[in-house]
């Protein structure tokens, strides 16, 4: 069967649609349509939109069979755990901000050289490459080829001793001698410093969530694995275009106590380093 006849079909059809939690028959229309490009247009979500903002314990409570609904028994104790969790969740909003916070603990100037230590390791793990192989072509350029965010390919023409420095801090490899793949889009190798440095400050022990260059471009750094860490906004900021000892040297702002915890990331081990 085509498609537009599937189409017709459904639309001969009453626009009618079981709640996967109430278990009633309701119009389509209380659905949320769903998304993406296999979508169809009378594709919709499996619950309802009224049953998708009620809590947990409101839909196990809803979608309950119907012999739990007449045990005079089970109706107290789920009234009463209704009430106990609709109170919690009072209590909770009318916290300030501030308290409902979860607080992290201070960082030392040991856990931060330990941290620091830890990097450092991780990027004398990244041996360098062998360039002796890359030639120039007849423009006396190397060709440098990759992918975007989107998965598009693009390819440029770059200067020797650039794709001698990306091949050698494992930011491309060599796919013949006139030509270097980058291995990382920008997302991509974003994610990858962010999950190697677990979300950890390099500099004040901090939660971070951007890159910092320990070689600043400004003085001929690059973005490479080699030359990149996790690094908090306000150190990011404050270090701008100093060296790394210098910025440590004179003073590294503190974390503040009421910064998240950085998201515990089972993947943000030393798996995650690429050779």
């Amino acid at each position: 069967m085509t498609e537009p006849q599937q189409n017709k079909d459904e639309a001969s059809k009453p626009l009618i649609k079981k709640c996967t939690y109430c278990q009633e028959m309701k119009p389509l229309t209380d659905f949320q349509r769903r998304t993406g490009r296999r979508a169809g247009p009378y594709s919709r979500r499996g619950p309802c939109r009224s049953c998708r903002g009620l809590a947990p314990q409101e839909r196990a409570a809803t979608s309950a069979p119907s012999g739990e609904e007449t045990n005079p028994s089970a109706a107290p104790v789920t009234q009463h755990s209704l009430e106990a969790n609709t109170a919690a969740h009072s209590l909770q909003a009318s916290l300030p901000m501030e308290a409902q916070r979860p607080r992290r603990k201070p960082v030392t100037d040991k856990a931060r050289e330990r941290h620091r230590q830890r990097v450092r390791h991780l990027l004398s793990r990244l041996k360098p490459a062998d360039t002796r192989a890359l030639r120039l072509n007849r423009n006396g350029m190397i060709r440098l080829r990759g992918k975007t965010d989107q998965g598009r390919r693009w390819h440029q023409e770059i200067e020797l001793d650039l794709a001698m420095t990306l091949v050698r801090e494992r930011m491309a490899v060599i796919v013949n001698p006139y030509t270097v793949r980058r291995l990382y889009s920008n997302k991509e190798f974003r994610q990858y410093v962010l999950k190697r440095d677990r979300y950890t400050c390099f500099f004040c022990g901090g939660y971070g969530d951007t890159i910092d260059h320990l070689l600043p471009r400004a003085k001929g750094g690059h973005t490479t694995p080699v030359n990149c860490v996790c690094a908090c906004n306000e150190c990011n900021q404050v270090k701008a275009a100093r060296d790394v000892d210098e910025f440590i040297e004179s003073g590294v702002p503190q974390p503040s106590p009421d910064d998240f915890e950085a998201p515990d990331n089972p993947d943000a081990s030393e798996g995650t380093l690429h050779t």
